[in-house]
């Protein structure tokens, strides 16, 4: 799986989004289940169900077992914040006619969408992802400058 493109949609009246059909089907399982996430301020991910449980569970089990060997007893706070971040950062949400998405009120204002407004949804190789525009053209111009040193280190 590659998943990549740039698409503009208009959330509805309802917040629902229609992802681009290509897309949807990359990341949704045989129910129609995805998983969404926040990201940053601004950008919202979505996950095929079975690829975010594994990645997922294999940092928790790591965390459990430092925090078991009691190599964590100093950073009591940083595990507490984890916690507080796992416990709102993603949502299982199932498509309607596998590709409309009814982005639930939780992450609504984290990614700072109004009714009628555009949205930008772009694969990002191993989700896909949906941007408030403000947000998705401040993330180019930070980032694209660093587009061919990133492509060289990643295709050595």
């Amino acid at each position: 799986m590659f998943i990549t493109g740039e698409h503009s949609r208009t959330i509805d009246d309802r917040f629902r989004l229609m992802l681009p059909v290509e897309l949807a089907e990359l990341i949704t399982d045989d129910s129609g289940d995805v998983i969404l996430a926040k990201e940053r301020a601004g950008c919202v991910s979505l996950w095929r169900p079975a690829a975010w449980q594994q990645r997922l569970d294999s940092g928790i089990a790591l965390l459990k077992q430092k925090i078991e060997a009691g190599r964590m007893e100093q950073r009591w706070g940083d595990v507490q914040r984890l916690g507080r971040l796992l416990s709102t950062r993603h949502q299982t949400v199932r498509l309607a006619n596998r590709s409309r998405l009814l982005i639930p009120e939780s992450f609504r204002g984290f990614l700072g969408c109004v009714a009628g407004q555009d949205l930008v949804v772009v694969g990002a190789v191993i989700c896909v992802e949906i941007w408030q525009p403000d947000a998705w053209h401040a993330m180019q111009r930070d980032e694209m400058p660093e587009f061919g040193d990133l492509f060289k280190q990643l295709t050595q």
